[in-house]
């Protein structure tokens, strides 16, 4: 199968060979993945699985589901090729381009610090939870904001929202969303671009809020899916995440749930990383 071509330097917008394709062949992707695991087994192993026809086959024959669907007069079906196809796909992009993009703490602090020096931003910097000695700035939540601002100007987009986003007609409520965004663009009221940071510098585990954090993202695709289903209005969804040890050596499962968010049209695109020094500046000036 010959992949679609994507932009040179974007690494995660959906490629269309994949993107909105029917539910179930996104069933048969979480289902297969969850069954044989998204890496292979062992506590050490920091990459992920590649898998091969015969073993969705056996997946799909042990849940006591038919194969005829994917296996008919002795040969493969499209389905299958295809579902095989994007698996592997997605093994490849996650470890040989998202994963060198994920910094650590001392990386994304010495970004951050270095657009602090060059843009001088006047825009919101948040903090993390944290008290004493660990608490510091979100630095990549900071590094969003700043390069933001250095395109839009202060004031020109929410950099703080402290409420949920609420779409309007008729100057009436028509939505509500159902969590706070990071930021908007130009604000939490009719926004045209919303986005999310996820980073966990400095965890030592991989704990229950990361898993939480992902699902909350495709809670709120599928709001944003569902009010230009139903309204024609379009809202971009952009998800920003970092932090190698948690993405990477703890959580590559919840990179590929990231990974087929995109493709069934949950988020618009995710970037990671590094990848946000380069990319951001590009998707707020397409506002």
């Amino acid at each position: 199968m010959t992949f679609a071509t994507i932009a040179p330097g974007v690494i995660m917008i959906p490629n269309p060979d994949f993107h909105l394709r029917p539910r179930g062949f996104w069933a048969h992707v979480r289902l297969v993945s969850e069954t044989l695991g998204y890496s292979p087994r062992g506590k050490k192993v920091r990459t992920l699985r590649r898998f091969t026809q015969e073993e969705v086959l056996t997946c799909i024959e042990e849940r006591g589901l038919g194969r005829e669907h994917l296996y008919r007069d002795d040969a493969p079906t499209k389905l299958l090729n295809e579902v095989v196809t994007y698996l592997n796909f997605r093994a490849d992009t996650l470890t040989n381009e998202v994963r060198p993009n994920l910094m650590n703490k001392v990386e994304a602090r010495s970004e951050f610090e270095r657009l602090v020096k060059l843009h001088n931003p006047k825009c919101y910097l948040p903090m993390n939870k944290q008290k004493g000695a660990k608490k510091h700035h979100n630095y990549l939540g900071c590094m969003v904001n700043i390069l933001t601002e250095a395109e839009l100007g202060n004031g020109n987009f929410d950099d703080n929202p402290r409420g949920l986003v609420a779409v309007t007609k008729n100057n009436e409520p028509l939505r509500v969303f159902s969590r706070w965004m990071d930021g908007a663009f130009p604000s939490i009221t009719n926004p045209k671009a919303i986005w999310e940071v996820k980073e966990y510098y400095g965890t030592t585990t991989f704990g229950s809020r990361v898993a939480d954090g992902v699902y909350e993202t495709m809670l709120d695709g599928e709001e944003v899916n569902e009010l230009e289903t139903a309204e024609s209005i379009d809202i971009k969804h952009y998800l920003i995440v970092d932090d190698h040890f948690t993405w990477w050596d703890c959580g590559r499962s919840y990179l590929c749930r990231i990974f087929d968010m995109i493709h069934m049209g949950l988020v618009d695109e995710a970037v990671f990383g590094k990848e946000v020094l380069t990319r951001w500046s590009t998707i707020v000036r397409g506002w």
